[in-house]
C-alpha cells in the first residue's frame, strides 16, 4: 500500500512537472511573438464618422461599424452582473485563467471528440479579440491564455471589462454595447429594461443564433436562461426575475435617424474628412460640426421644395408615376413600398377610390386617405413646357384608380401633387468669412445625389453683369457715366458669322446711365462696358471674386454671363460686395473632434475685418485659405482676408445692387419690408437658367433653377418667376425679426448733385438732378448750361423722360470671340 502510494504521488509530481515544463516552454517559445498588453491601454476602437450641425444636430454617420464606445462607470450594474452571469461568473476572482472551466471544456472534448466551449473567460476573450485570429488550435489557445495572464497583471478588472463589452460583435453591424442597446431597441444602454439587458448580455455567444430579429424564440430562451442565473447567483431578486420574465420580446431595428435632413451637406462634409485623412476618416471615430444650423438649413430646404414645386404646378400635371392593377391590396402594397420613394415628403400612393368630391389613396404603410378635389384643381394637362390643356372639373378628369401619384401634406390634410421634373440649388454664405449657412443641392438627395450647388456649371445669365460693372467703376467709370443703349453687331474675323445680342425685348434706350443700366438689366451697356475697359483687364479684374481663369471665356459674351460657373462660385464672388470688398473662401467644415470629444482641428477662416480690428500675425505670411488655428492657441484673433476691390467699389455697387430691388427686375423683393437688401435676377437665353443672387451685410445668397438637361424653363419663366421667390423665402425667414443693417460709408466718397440726362455736375439752379454716389477722384465736370434760346446740354433730350416697362434680359450666349 505504501509503494503504491509513493507510485501515485511519483505520477503525479512528474505529471506536475510535465505540466509546468510544457507551460514553461510554451511560453518560452511563444512569449516573442505575443505582443504588448500596454497596447490595449491607446488601443483605437473602430467608430463610425458623425457630422453634426454647429449646433449639435446629428446630420449623418458614416462607417461599417456601429460603435458608440461606453465607459465602465457608465454601465448599469445590472447589465455588469447579466453578462457575468452569461459569460464569466467567477470573473472577479480569477487571474485570467478559470481552471475549472477550462477543465470542463477538455472533458468535453474527450468525451465527444469536439471542442464545444473554449472555456474562456472574459479577459481571455480580450486577448483573442484584440491580439488573435478566432482559428480553432491549441496554440492559439495556449497564446490566448498567455495574454490572459498578462492582461491581468497589468490591467483592472474594470478596464478589462470595458474592453470587453466595447469590442464584442453582437449583430446587425453593432459592435459594442451601446451600439447594440440602439441598434435593438432606440435606446441607450442605461435606459434599457433587466429583460432588454439580459437580451444583449445573451448575443455574444452567438450573434446570429439568439438575435432577437432574426430567431425571438432563440433569443428569448437565452434570454430567460440568463435571467434564471442571475437569481440562482443572487444577482437578481424573485420579484424582478418573474417581471422580467414576463416581459415580451419587443426588440426591432433602429437605424441611427438623423436629426436634421441635410444629406448634401454630409456628403460634402465627408468628402472633405475622406481627403483629410483617407479611410480612416470612417473608423477613427471623428465627430465633424458644420458651419449651418439646423433652423436655416430647414428654411433652405422648404424654400428650395415649395419653389419649385410652385413652378411645376403652373406648368400642369403629367400624369400618373406609373400603375398597379392588383385585385390582392398586399400586393399592390408591396409594389408600392418597392418601386416607389418619399422624396423630400413627397409620399407615393395608389389611387383606390374615384369620388365626386376627392379620392381615396392608400400609401405605403396601408393606410387610406381623402384626398379633397380643391387640392387638385391646378392639374391642367401638360402639353408642353409653354402651355396647358383645360381647366379639370372633377377628380375623374385627373386620375382614375390604380394611377399611382403623390400626396404631401399641409396641416395634417393630403394635398394632391407631383415631383417637379426642374431642380434647383440654393448656397448662402457668411459674407464675413464665408462659412456656408445653409446649401441644398437640389429638390431629393434620394432622387439624385449630384450636387448642382458645387456641381453644376451653367451661365449665370445677368447676374454675372455687376461684376463687370464693378471692373468699369474701378477704371474710371461711375454710377453716373452714361453708355449708349444702342444696337450693335460683331463679325467674326475670317468667317461669315456675326453676333447680333440684343435686349430682352428689342428696345434700346440711347445713352442711359450705368445705375439705371444696371437695375434695366440693358446688354448693350454691358457689352459696351466690356469693349471699353478692354478683354484682359476684365479678366485679371474677375479673378480676384476667386473665379477661375479658365472659365472664363475670353470673348465679349462674358458680359452677359456667358461663363459656366456653380452656384456656390457665384455666392462667394458676391460676397465681396456684401462684405466691403474682401475676398473669403467659402468653408463648411468648423471643427472636428476625436472619438474622445477632444478638440484636433478648428477652422481659422480669413474675415472680412475693418482696419482698426487686431489680427492674427500671421495673416503676414501667404493666406491660406482654411488655415487652421494650433491647437491650444486662443481663437479671439482672427486672420485678415485679402482685400479683392476698393471698398468705395463695394459701397457704390450695393448702392446700385439695391436699386435693381426697389425699381428693377427684383422689385417682387420689396414684399419682405426691408431695406438692407441688394441683388440682381439672370436669366440665360431661350430662359434656359434662372438666377437670383441677392444680399445683406449678414447673409449673401445665390439660387439657380433649371433643368439638368438644359432646356427652356417657359417663355414666361425668368430669373423674377423661379430663382427670385426661392431667394425671398429662405432670406424672409433668416432676416426675420433680425434689425437692418446698412454697411458703414467709407471714406473717399462724396454725393453730388448731378442731371440724370448728362452725368454732370448740376448747378444749385436745376430742378431735375439727383444725388449720386462718387469717389472723390471721379466727380464729375460740371454741367454745361443751357443758352438762352433753350437748348440743352449734351444728351439733353436723347433719353425719354418717360419710364420704360422694366423686364429681365436674357444674354446671349456666343463663342465668336
Amino acid at each position: 500500500m505504501l509503494a503504491f502510494l509513493r507510485f501515485v504521488l511519483w505520477t503525479l509530481l512528474a505529471v506536475g512537472s510535465g505540466l509546468v515544463l510544457c507551460l514553461s516552454g510554451a511560453f518560452l517559445y511563444l512569449s516573442p511573438s505575443l505582443p504588448s498588453v500596454e497596447a490595449l491601454r491607446s488601443i483605437q476602437l473602430q467608430v463610425p464618422l458623425r457630422i453634426y450641425s454647429q449646433d449639435g444636430k446629428l446630420i449623418a454617420e458614416y462607417g461599417e461599424m456601429r460603435r458608440s464606445p461606453v465607459r465602465y462607470a457608465d454601465i448599469p450594474q445590472d447589465f455588469i452582473n447579466a453578462l457575468l452571469a452569461a459569460e464569466d461568473d467567477n470573473f472577479a476572482h480569477h487571474r485570467g485563467v478559470d481552471p475549472s472551466s477550462l477543465m470542463r471544456a477538455a472533458s468535453q472534448l474527450l468525451k465527444t471528440g469536439h471542442i464545444q466551449t473554449g472555456g474562456s473567460t472574459i479577459t481571455m476573450q480580450v486577448a483573442k479579440n484584440y491580439f488573435l485570429t478566432s482559428e480553432r488550435s491549441f496554440s492559439r489557445k495556449i497564446s490566448e491564455i498567455l495574454l490572459a495572464l498578462q492582461i491581468e497583471r497589468e490591467l483592472t478588472k474594470e478596464e478589462i471589462f470595458e474592453l470587453y463589452v466595447n469590442k464584442i460583435y453582437l449583430g446587425n453591424r453593432a459592435y459594442g454595447i451601446e451600439a447594440a442597446a440602439q441598434v435593438y431597441y432606440g435606446k441607450s444602454i442605461s435606459e434599457l429594461s433587466m429583460a432588454q439587458m439580459a437580451m444583449i448580455a445573451g448575443l455574444p455567444k452567438a450573434p446570429s443564433a439568439f438575435n432577437p430579429l432574426n430567431n425571438p424564440t432563440r433569443s428569448k430562451e437565452r434570454r430567460d436562461w440568463i435571467l434564471g442565473r442571475m437569481n440562482r447567483l443572487g444577482m437578481l431578486s424573485d420579484e424582478r426575475y418573474q417581471l422580467a420574465l414576463a416581459e415580451p420580446v419587443n426588440a426591432r431595428y433602429h437605424v441611427a435617424q438623423p436629426e436634421l435632413d441635410a444629406p448634401y451637406i454630409a456628403e460634402m462634409a465627408r468628402a472633405e474628412m475622406v481627403g483629410r485623412y483617407g479611410a480612416t476618416a470612417y473608423t477613427d471615430g471623428f465627430r465633424v460640426f458644420t458651419t449651418v444650423t439646423e433652423q436655416r438649413q430647414k428654411w433652405a430646404i422648404q424654400a428650395l421644395t415649395e419653389g419649385l414645386m410652385d413652378y411645376d404646378r403652373r406648368h400642369g400635371y403629367r400624369g400618373p408615376e406609373g400603375r398597379i392593377q392588383s385585385k390582392s391590396t398586399q400586393d399592390a402594397l408591396q409594389q408600392l413600398a418597392r418601386n416607389y420613394k418619399t422624396l423630400s415628403g413627397l409620399e407615393p400612393a395608389l389611387v383606390t377610390q374615384v369620388g365626386r368630391s376627392s379620392v381615396q389613396v392608400m400609401t405605403r404603410d396601408g393606410l387610406y386617405h381623402n384626398v379633397a378635389w380643391e387640392s387638385m384643381q391646378w392639374a391642367r394637362p401638360y402639353i408642353s413646357v409653354n402651355s396647358t390643356g383645360a381647366a379639370p372639373r372633377s377628380p375623374a378628369a385627373v386620375v382614375r384608380q390604380g394611377d399611382v401619384v403623390r400626396i404631401c401634406w399641409a396641416e395634417g390634410q393630403p394635398l394632391f401633387t407631383q415631383v417637379p421634373l426642374v431642380q434647383a440649388a440654393l448656397v448662402s454664405l457668411s459674407p464675413k468669412d464665408g462659412a456656408i449657412q445653409a446649401l441644398v443641392g437640389g429638390f431629393s438627395f434620394d432622387q439624385s445625389h449630384y450636387n448642382r450647388a458645387i456641381q453644376a456649371k451653367r451661365q449665370p445669365g445677368s447676374s454675372f453683369k455687376p461684376f463687370i460693372y464693378s471692373a468699369a467703376l474701378d477704371a474710371g467709370y461711375t454710377a453716373a457715366s452714361l453708355v449708349n443703349d444702342a444696337p450693335v453687331v460683331f463679325f467674326e474675323e475670317g468667317m461669315d458669322r456675326v453676333w447680333r445680342p440684343k435686349n430682352d425685348n428689342n428696345t434700346f434706350l440711347g445713352p442711359i446711365r450705368l445705375r439705371e443700366a444696371l437695375y434695366r438689366s440693358r446688354n448693350m451697356v454691358s457689352i459696351r462696358l466690356l469693349q471699353s475697359i478692354g478683354m484682359d483687364y476684365a479678366l485679371n479684374y474677375l479673378t480676384k471674386f476667386g473665379f477661375n481663369r479658365q472659365d472664363l471665356p475670353r470673348n465679349l459674351s462674358i458680359a452677359l454671363g456667358s461663363a459656366a460657373l456653380t452656384p456656390l462660385e457665384i455666392a462667394a464672388g458676391w460676397a465681396v460686395f456684401a462684405n466691403g470688398g474682401y475676398k473669403v473662401d467659402a468653408y463648411l467644415i468648423d471643427r472636428i473632434e476625436n472619438n474622445e470629444g477632444k478638440l484636433i482641428f478648428q477652422n481659422n477662416p480669413a474675415q472680412a475685418l475693418p482696419a482698426e480690428a487686431p489680427v492674427n500675425p500671421l495673416e503676414a505670411t501667404a493666406v491660406v485659405p482654411n488655415t487652421p488655428l494650433t491647437i491650444g492657441d486662443p481663437a479671439a484673433v482672427p486672420r485678415r482676408a485679402e482685400r479683392a476691390i476698393d471698398e468705395r467699389t463695394a459701397y457704390i455697387m450695393t448702392s446700385m445692387l439695391k436699386d435693381v430691388i426697389t425699381r428693377g427686375t427684383g422689385r417682387q423683393a420689396l414684399e419682405l419690408g426691408r431695406h438692407d437688401l441688394a441683388g440682381k435676377t439672370g436669366t440665360t437665353n431661350d430662359a434656359v437658367d434662372s438666377w437670383f443672387s441677392g444680399y445683406n451685410p449678414d447673409f449673401v445668397t445665390t439660387v439657380w433653377a433649371g433643368f439638368d438637361q438644359p432646356q427652356t424653363l417657359g417663355d414666361r419663366e425668368y430669373g423674377a418667376s423661379v430663382a427670385l421667390p426661392i431667394w425671398m423665402h429662405y432670406m424672409g425667414a433668416v432676416l426675420e425679426g433680425r434689425p437692418e443693417v446698412e454697411p458703414p460709408q467709407p471714406t473717399g466718397l462724396v454725393q453730388i448733385r448731378v442731371d440724370p440726362y448728362s452725368g454732370r455736375m448740376t448747378s444749385p439752379r436745376s430742378t431735375r438732378g439727383y444725388f449720386e454716389l462718387f469717389k472723390a477722384e471721379d466727380t464729375p465736370p460740371p454741367m454745361v448750361e443751357p443758352s438762352p434760346s433753350g437748348g440743352g446740354s449734351s444728351f439733353g433730350n436723347s433719353v425719354p423722360d418717360t419710364p420704360l416697362p422694366i423686364t429681365e434680359e436674357m444674354p446671349v450666349p456666343m463663342d465668336l470671340f
